[in-house]
């Protein structure tokens, strides 16, 4: 079995053959890229997706218990889980438990919650208006403009096939 050794970036940068800089250039990235175990991340997407959708769902069965209807019982179910999402970001649990489920917290209520309490988290330091105000929106603008853009589309697409139709 051959040994590789370690090359380090700064070893990369010294380097002044272009051949060889692209070499080590491309054994430094086979260093430090993380490998992925990939029925492992699924799995535990899998997992902690439906975790979050059970909790979910046990709400709306305590809500409808309460005497709520079904289309309240979403509702509070609906603000429960925005409530619980942002209170875990600000508490640091929400980005750990994305760690370890990945895309099975990007379950669509919970994971849009995150990311506005995110932003929120990241940019207190810089103030409430420059900071907060200017960047809560940061990564869940362009999901809010593009769905009220693409909905006005088809919107009018579908205005158009019934004025014509």
């Amino acid at each position: 079995m051959q040994e590789t050794n370690k090359v380090s970036i700064q070893e990369v940068l010294e380097e002044t053959d272009q051949n060889q800089k692209a070499e080590k250039y491309n054994e430094y990235i086979k260093q430090v890229t993380p490998k992925h175990n990939c029925m492992k991340n699924v799995g535990m997407a899998f997992l902690i997706g439906g975790i979050i959708c059970l909790v979910g769902q046990c709400f709306q069965e305590l809500y409808g218990s309460m005497g709520a209807n079904k289309e309240d019982a979403g509702l509070y179910t609906t603000i429960t889980l925005i409530a619980l999402s942002a209170l875990l970001t600000g508490l640091n649990i929400y980005p750990r438990l994305a760690k370890i489920g990945g895309a099975g917290t990007v379950v669509p209520i919970t994971g849009f919650a995150n990311s506005i309490a995110a932003s929120a988290v990241d940019y207190k330091v810089q103030g409430q208006v420059f900071g907060i105000g200017c960047y809560i929106f940061s990564i869940a603008g362009p999901v809010i403009l593009y769905g009220i853009v693409g909905s006005w589309i088809l919107g009018v697409i579908y205005w158009l096939f019934t004025c014509f139709a």
